[in-house]
Parts: structure tokens; C-alpha cells; sequence
């Protein structure tokens, strides 16, 4: 078992309570400044914006064994976006599937946790990605796979909005829509930015949910914020023939009032925004 991986067992129960879930994403975007602030240079912005998704992806939807990260029926996920880390590590850690020791290294020279997830972090990262647009591609073969053998288990992918400008990302949208995948669910973490910009400004792709429709999948339009309609949409993916595609609309630095709706990709965190910021975040109260 890799060194990064935590033998601490917890709780198998998944939360379902919504004030509880958004206790724990505003713990999460703590953990976020925290860990960008030592350097001022991570993903912020991003990591901000998609707390509320990765709450509620860790700890209400998906069914994880953090004392066996390799439990073959557990189900996947992958980060399209590969560079959104910081949210990423906090969660690992938050839900106890990686050492919080270790996390703190985010980005330090010789650390496993660096800015691009990688599996030298262990079976926590279910595939190297980053070269953005590829991370469907590789979650449709994941639930490819899991049909095959007569698995329960199901692969949640969590795609930026600037990927869908990515050719490779409509084949694969094409195929998994035709395969009927009911066990892949795609969230799109629309904050509608990208390197270059307002997504609008570089390559518009909306209306998104329509497209995914007209290719097979149950697509429909949501606020990346709104826990209870996260929590309901996802109960109803379970229930389908088909994939699901989930266009989140997101606040990039969400929760820090001086950070949101900023659209600034590669944001630095100077150390007196990073102190207003954890104060507007409040309390971190006990650790998730």
C-alpha cells in the first residue's frame, strides 16, 4: 500500500444531510487557501468554486472503503481537470482516504501531491490525466469494465467547462450516449473559465445540456451550489438507462467575497488575501 494512503478506517455511512455537506464544503474551501497559501500558487479560484461538488461527490454520493482504497466494487472518480488539486487533496484528506500530513507538502519539492494529480499518489488517483478533454474517454472504459463483470459500481467524472472545446470529448460523449452507460455520470464544473479567458470570449459551447441530450444522455442544467438539488439529481442518475451529464454552474472563489466571480485561471494568493480570506470562510470549527 502506498505511504500516502491512510490506514485510518472511517465511518462507511454517507452523509445526507444538507447543512451538514455545506459545513463540510466550507471546511474544504479552508483546506483549499490553506494549502495554496504557503506558496500564493495553486488553483484556487477553481478549488473555491468546486467545493460544494466535491462534497457532496465524497461524502454523500460515492461508495468508498477508505481503509481499502482498492476495493474492486468501489466506485471511480476521475478529475478531467487535473490541475484543480488543491479541492482535490483537501477532499482525500478530509475523507480520510490520504494522510492530512502528507497533503500539506501540496507542491513542495519532492512531494507526491503535486499541482497535476498523478497515481504516484496512490490508488486514490484512479488515472493520470491532465491533458484536458481525455478524462471521459477514460471513465467510459472504467464503466465499460464495471458492466462487464456485473459490478454495482459507478465512475463520476468532473470535466472543466473549457474541455468541451476538446474534440476528443464529443467521440467519447457520442459513444457512452450510444452504449446507454447508466453507471457514468459527468459533472461539468461550469464557472466559465478557461486560460484565456471568459469561456465566451474564446470558444462559446453553449446551449451544453442540449448537446449531451441529442446524444444520448440525460442532460439537464443545475447550480453547482445547490446541495439539496445536487443530492436529487444524483439520486435520479441511479435510476437511468443512459449517462448522465450534470452542467454545474459554478462561482470561481466561491465563499470569499473579494475572490468571486473573479475569472483569473492561474489567480497568485498573497498571504493578506489568504488571512481575509480563511476570516470570511469563519471558524474551521473540528476538522472534517
Amino acid at each position: 500500500m502506498n505511504s500516502a494512503i491512510s490506514r485510518e478506517r472511517q465511518p462507511a455511512a454517507r452523509v445526507r444531510d444538507p447543512l451538514e455537506l455545506a459545513r463540510i464544503a466550507r471546511s474544504l474551501r479552508r483546506d483549499v487557501i490553506d494549502l495554496v497559501a504557503p506558496t500564493g500558487q495553486g488553483y484556487v479560484q477553481q478549488g473555491l468554486g468546486a467545493a460544494d461538488l466535491f462534497a457532496v461527490l465524497y461524502f454523500a454520493e460515492m461508495r468508498l472503503d477508505p481503509s481499502d482504497p482498492q476495493w474492486a466494487d468501489r466506485d471511480r472518480f476521475l478529475l478531467s481537470t487535473a490541475h484543480n488539486t488543491a479541492i482535490f487533496y483537501a477532499t482525500l484528506a478530509a475523507r480520510g482516504i490520504v494522510d492530512r500530513d502528507l497533503v500539506d507538502a501540496y507542491c513542495k519539492d519532492g512531494s507526491v501531491f503535486e499541482v497535476n494529480a498523478s497515481e504516484r499518489v496512490g490508488t486514490a488517483v484512479e488515472a493520470t490525466l491532465g491533458s484536458l478533454g481525455q478524462g471521459l474517454s477514460v471513465g467510459i472504459g472504467m464503466a465499460l469494465a464495471a458492466r462487464r463483470r456485473g459490478s454495482q459500481s459507478r465512475v463520476s467524472v468532473v470535466l472543466g467547462d473549457g474541455e468541451l472545446q476538446e474534440g476528443q470529448l464529443w467521440e467519447a460523449a457520442l459513444y457512452a450516449g450510444s452504449a446507454g452507460l447508466s453507471n457514468l455520470c459527468l459533472i461539468i464544473d461550469y464557472n466559465s473559465m478557461q486560460v484565456e479567458g471568459h469561456i465566451d470570449k474564446v470558444v462559446s459551447v453553449a446551449p451544453v445540456a442540449e448537446k449531451f441530450s441529442a446524444f444520448g444522455w440525460a442532460a439537464e442544467d443545475i447550480d453547482g451550489h445547490d446541495i439539496p438539488a445536487l443530492l436529487t439529481a444524483l439520486d435520479r442518475a441511479r435510476d437511468r438507462d443512459r449517462p448522465t451529464c450534470l452542467v454545474a454552474s459554478t462561482i470561481a472563489g466561491k465563499g470569499v467575497p473579494s475572490l468571486e466571480g473573479i475569472l483569473a485561471h492561474n489567480l497568485k494568493l498573497p498571504a493578506e488575501i489568504a488571512t481575509e480570506a480563511l476570516a470570511a470562510l469563519g471558524d474551521a470549527e473540528e476538522r472534517t
